[in-house]
């Protein structure tokens, strides 16, 4: 069966990992396609940049994934620490792979919420020293 692999990496302080996708973009796309991938799709997001491949068996995956190319590109992103993802599945922005159901609308049948009491206003001593009372809001 096949599957989609996802390998992104995200801009450093120093360089944007567009930079990175513009060296090895043509290397990675040659090495997926002469190791069997059947589409491949980049995407420019927010934050980096994702290489989308998909190969008919993990075998073909892990072939491309140990050419002294790919690991060379692998180890010249921006940020080798903390700036690279590799994982099965679409990219992070491809969303889920079944959509959402929508909320229910409301309906004349919703229950009314009651409506605001009038506020009470205690005065606990006036200014002249009286006795203060219950009085209705000004």
């Amino acid at each position: 069966m096949a599957e989609w692999w996802s390998i992104e990496v995200f801009d450093s302080s120093e360089l944007p990992a567009r930079r990175w996708k513009e060296a090895h973009q043509d290397t990675l796309t040659e090495a997926a396609v002469t190791h069997g991938a059947t589409y491949w799709e980049w995407h420019e997001h927010k934050h980096g940049v994702v290489f989308e491949v998909l190969f008919d068996d993990d075998k073909q995956w892990e072939g491309f994934r140990e050419l002294p190319a790919v690991r060379a590109a692998l180890d010249n992103v921006p940020d080798p620490v903390n700036g690279l993802l590799i994982y099965r599945g679409r990219g992070g922005g491809a969303g889920s792979r079944k959509p959402r159901k929508p909320k229910p609308a409301p309906s004349a049948s919703a229950i009314e919420l009651p409506e605001p009491e009038a506020e009470r206003v205690i005065r606990l001593a006036t200014a002249e020293g009286g006795r203060g009372g219950t009085h209705p809001p000004a």
